[in-house]
């Protein structure tokens, strides 16, 4: 009776640390999900596959990348003009913050006309060059309030992370 009992609580050591092990690699996934989507040029256009190929359920992955993605938002339109202001001292990277912000007018032509509506399509759209990141420059660079940007990105991530999901998921070759 006790070798029984011996070996009943084994096998249930094991499977409790089996379930502990395997919620531990699925939060690791999810937070390496999380903190890809935060990387300026992966954003959740990478995020999402990666999460989706690491094992997590499409809209695990995909809420993930787009926490992962909105956090560094607010932070960039709140204190890019700053840190430009002050990396403009630094002679190689003054060149830099030009070449930027040149980029983000160019870009802001479409949001300089469509304003919210052309912030939320410039970060909706799925391509390189586009997301979060560069929807938060432009709307800095065009001096677009806070309270109008945030939201407006806010949308386009949702936006693009539902496309993203999708795709990674195989709808779009279903739909087209």
């Amino acid at each position: 009776m006790c070798g029984y009992v011996t070996i009943a609580q084994q096998n249930r050591s094991q499977i409790d640390q089996k379930r502990v092990n395997a919620g531990g690699t699925f939060l690791k996934t999810v937070w390496m999900t999380f903190f890809m989507a935060m990387l300026p040029v992966v954003e959740l256009r990478g995020a999402i596959p990666f999460g989706v190929a690491s094992g997590l359920h499409p809209l695990v992955a995909m809420g993930a990348a787009i926490l992962g993605n909105l956090f560094p938002v607010p932070l960039i339109l709140l204190l890019l003009r700053r840190i430009f202001r002050w990396l403009r001292h630094i002679p190689r990277l003054g060149a830099l913050i030009g070449r930027l912000e040149r980029r983000a007018h160019l870009k802001g032509r479409k949001v300089r006309k469509y304003r919210t509506l052309g912030l939320v399509l410039l970060v909706a759209v799925p391509l390189p060059g586009t997301g979060a990141w560069t929807g938060a420059l432009v709307a800095d660079v065009l001096d677009i309030r806070i309270r109008t940007a945030l939201p407006a990105i806010v949308l386009g991530v949702l936006i693009a992370g539902a496309v993203v999901t999708a795709m990674t998921c195989g709808v779009a070759g279903l739909l087209g």
